[in-house]
C-alpha cells in the first residue's frame, strides 16, 4: 500500500470515528455532555457539577474501582448536595485519617448493575411503589416516586431528588441527586 493510500485510510478511519463519536446520544450534566464511551469517573471529571464528588472519590481511592468493567449503578450528589451537608463535613471526611468512612459513604452511593429508570420503575411497581437497592457499601436504599419525581431513601430516612436520571456510561449509568445519602 502507498503512503498516500495508507494516509488516507488512516484519515477515514479517523473522520469515521469522530462521527462515532459526535453521533453519541449524549445527557449534558453539569455544563458538560456525558458520552456513553466514557467510564463514570471519566464523565464525572467533566461536569462542574461534580468536582466535590470526583474529589471525594480521589480521596477514597476509589478510582480504579469506578473505572472498572462494572457495571454501577451511581447516584451522585451535586456540589450542592455537598454543600447541604453540615459545615466542615466535607472537609473532615477528604482527610486521609477518614478514608474509610468517606468510602462508606461514596460505595452506599452505588448499587451494582446497570439499573436505569425504567428498570427501577418495574422493580417499584412490584413492590408496592417502593424500589430496594442493596448498596455496594452493603446497606439498601428506597427509591420510590413522590409527587411526579422519583425519591431515594437512605437508611436515616433522608431523601434524594433525582434531578437527571439515565446518564448512560460505558460502565452503568447515573443518576443525579440533590442531597448525599449516609448509611
Amino acid at each position: 500500500m502507498s503512503v498516500n493510500r495508507f494516509f488516507l485510510s488512516a484519515l477515514a478511519l479517523a473522520a469515521l470515528a469522530a462521527a462515532n463519536i459526535r453521533a453519541e446520544e449524549t445527557v449534558e450534566v453539569g455544563g458538560a455532555k456525558m458520552y456513553p464511551s466514557k467510564n463514570i469517573v471519566e464523565n464525572a471529571m467533566n461536569s462542574k457539577d461534580h468536582t466535590t464528588l470526583v474529589a471525594a472519590v480521589k480521596a477514597a481511592d476509589l478510582v480504579k474501582t469506578l473505572q472498572g468493567k462494572g457495571p454501577f449503578t451511581v447516584f451522585a450528589p451535586t456540589n450542592q448536595a455537598f454543600e447541604a451537608l453540615p459545615p466542615g463535613t466535607v472537609e473532615t471526611l477528604v482527610k486521609p485519617e477518614n478514608k474509610e468512612k468517606l468510602a462508606k459513604i461514596l460505595t452506599y452511593h452505588v448499587v451494582a448493575g446497570n439499573l436505569d429508570a425504567a428498570s427501577i420503575q418495574k422493580m417499584a411497581e412490584k413492590n408496592h411503589g417502593v424500589a430496594t437497592l442493596k448498596t455496594v457499601e452493603g446497606g439498601k436504599l428506597e427509591v420510590m416516586e413522590k409527587n411526579g419525581k422519583w425519591m431515594v431513601k437512605d437508611a436515616k430516612g433522608n431523601t434524594a431528588t433525582i434531578t437527571i436520571a439515565d446518564v448512560h456510561q460505558s460502565n452503568g449509568v447515573i443518576h443525579v441527586i440533590d442531597a448525599v445519602l449516609m448509611p
